[in-house]
């Protein structure tokens, strides 16, 4: 009842219209005329639409997938995945939110060239609008990759449909009977949005010395005046390199198995090797990007300049002390709540040290011993029986008769045996008598991210060692990531890979281990047409140190729920067609 409520009430300030949803002016409140002369306020349509993205915290909708439950029993995503799916309750939903920011940016770019950004500096008000409408142009394309990502689907009829284009702004008297159109049309109308984004943004906001004045603005303005603009005070706004990465992640979606009617492999994977050119290839991959948010990377975060993103990170949020992650997903023996738990299958999934997968007879993986040997990222992503962790260096143990820390000991104990080490400073101090907060930001586009992207568009476009014009291959890339996560060399399971099919196989997976726990499994399997109902699995450790999987929650879902429902409520108010099986 809360969500359609708050639904209404979004869907009428969105739509009623600025005139009316700002007025009376006689109270001194602005009017829409107000933004032709009031730069400030003008510029507040377009951050709007920044405060409707939804990388602001990490979502863990890992819980609706095989690599993670939760021993929250309120959790959304677990009563997604064990039945309570449907149009009108939807934790994946990404509607409400993204038309309204694209509304504001529709009503922004409907109103922009009318604007007095400046008053002072040749050229100025000029580059400002500049600036201005390349962001809006990128952060319209990017909702639409959102409502594209959990809302595109086929009617009855098998045809591929998107969502309803909007590129002008809506108001109470516009009308509501819009089609939606198809995925092809939505996806064309984000590459064109990208591209005129590009053709408006720097490459980086940074401060550029004399004669280093773009083409685009020699003979118009100074060096000072453009760094007004266009200067480093700017960072993490939208700017070409991140509409790069935008790109590359729009068109790995489109060419996915799902959804490849537009897109084709190979311009995935340029898409994604041209912002990785940009870093010199497989030379740029950070040798610390696995685990960036580690307290041994703390100081990097606690030390960040202003803006600037460290090597692994190509957009991010703020850096802030308020986080929740560690309240929330420390075991309880460190006053935490112990919310996310991974999952038996996602442990499995771990090769060996020495990259075998563990169901390979020669990996040496022993049942009765079944951490010892293992990939090091098991070890950094994970917290199993046994583990160091904390400001402390505590042992964290999950067996029976262990303490509040067991498998199902007390409420905010693993169901699993497993606990979440990923993403969380265990430099933080949760104890009231010592405790210690420490910075966050959250990455909403990690560079690491766009190398697996990469490898899976080359491998599916020209094979494990074909490279296109970008001079390094799928096999280079995985080879490059498994070295940095500690796989013994040489890399003997990654040389003995030679099908595209088998590749296909470990490049999933890699992208499975390397971006767990940041929101990327529930989306990768729909877009791959693979099954979301399989079984989690625990880890049951009893007291004389027996080892047994466990079944711990029956995921159901249906064929068809490989594309999300339309809100039931959209669906009414604009007439339109709700994909198949919803």
């Amino acid at each position: 009842m809360k969500t359609n409520l708050f639904i209404l009430l979004a869907l009428f300030f969105i739509f009623t219209g600025c005139e009316d949803l700002l007025s009376p002016a006689d109270e001194n409140n602005p009017t829409l005329e107000n933004i032709y002369e009031d730069a400030a306020y003008a510029e507040g349509l377009l951050l709007n639409a920044y405060v409707f993205l939804p990388s602001g915290s990490y979502s863990f909708n890992d819980v609706a997938t095989d690599d993670a439950v939760s021993n929250d029993p309120n959790n959304n995503y677990l009563a997604m995945a064990t039945g309570g799916w449907s149009a009108m309750e939807n934790p994946t939903s990404r509607w409400v939110n993204s038309y309204a920011a694209i509304n504001y940016l529709n009503i922004f770019l409907a109103e922009t060239d009318q604007v007095e950004w400046a008053t002072t500096g040749e050229y100025v008000k000029e580059m400002f609008n500049d600036r201005f409408k390349g962001e809006a142009y990128g952060l319209r394309a990017l909702f639409m990759y959102y409502l594209l990502e959990a809302h595109a689907g086929k009617d009855a009829g098998g045809n591929l449909l998107g969502v309803p284009i909007l590129t002008e702004p809506l108001d109470g008297q516009s009308s509501y009977d819009i089609p939606r159109s198809t995925f092809e049309q939505c996806i064309t109308q984000v590459y064109e949005d990208l591209t005129k984004a590009e053709s408006y943004l720097p490459l980086d906001f940074e401060d550029i010395q004399e004669g280093e004045l773009p083409s685009k603005y020699q003979g118009k303005t100074s060096v000072s005046d453009y760094n007004r603009v266009f200067g480093a005070y700017n960072r993490q706004r939208l700017s070409t390199r991140i509409v790069k990465g935008i790109r590359a992640k729009v068109a790995l979606l489109a060419a996915s198995p799902a959804f490849n009617e537009t897109t084709s492999w190979e311009n995935a994977a340029d898409a994604a090797g041209q912002v990785l050119d940009l870093i010199g290839g497989v030379a740029g991959i950070d040798p610390q990007g696995g685990t960036w948010y580690s307290k041994e990377n703390g100081s990097t975060t606690d030390n960040l300049v202003v803006g600037t993103n460290p090597q692994e990170i190509l957009w991010r949020t703020n850096v802030s002390e308020e986080s929740d992650l560690e309240p929330d997903n420390y075991p309880p023996s460190l006053y935490g709540s112990g919310r996310v738990n991974p999952t038996q299958n996602l442990v499995d999934a771990f090769p060996m040290a020495n990259g075998l997968p563990i169901a390979d007879g020669a990996s040496g993986y022993d049942e009765n011993n079944p951490y010892v040997g293992r990939d090091p990222r098991l070890n950094d992503y994970i917290l199993y029986n046994g583990s160091v962790f904390g400001p402390g260096s505590s042992s964290i143990l999950t067996s029976e008769d262990s303490g509040e820390d067991g498998i199902g000991a007390i409420a905010k104990s693993t169901r699993t045996g497993y606990y979440l080490r990923k993403l969380l400073r265990e430099d933080v101090n949760l104890d009231a008598a010592n405790k210690a907060n420490k910075k966050h930001y959250v990455s909403r586009i990690r560079y690491t991210e766009l190398f697996l992207a990469y490898a899976e568009a080359a491998n599916e476009a020209w094979g494990p060692d074909g490279s296109g014009s970008h001079g390094y291959s799928a096999r280079d890339v995985i080879a490059a990531i498994r070295q940095r996560a500690g796989i013994s060399q040489p890399d003997n399971y990654l040389a003995s890979i030679s099908s595209l099919a088998d590749m296909r196989k470990l490049i999933r997976n890699e992208r499975r281990l390397e971006l767990c726990f940041e929101g990327n499994r529930f989306w990768d399997l729909r877009r791959w047409n693979e099954s979301l109902s399989e079984t989690a699995r625990g880890m049951r450790i009893s007291s004389n140190g027996a080892y047994q999987v466990v079944n711990i929650e029956k995921r159901q879902y249906q064929d068809y729920m490989n594309y999300g429902p339309l809100p039931y409520q959209e669906v009414i108010k604009w007439n339109m067609t709700q994909n198949v099986g919803w």
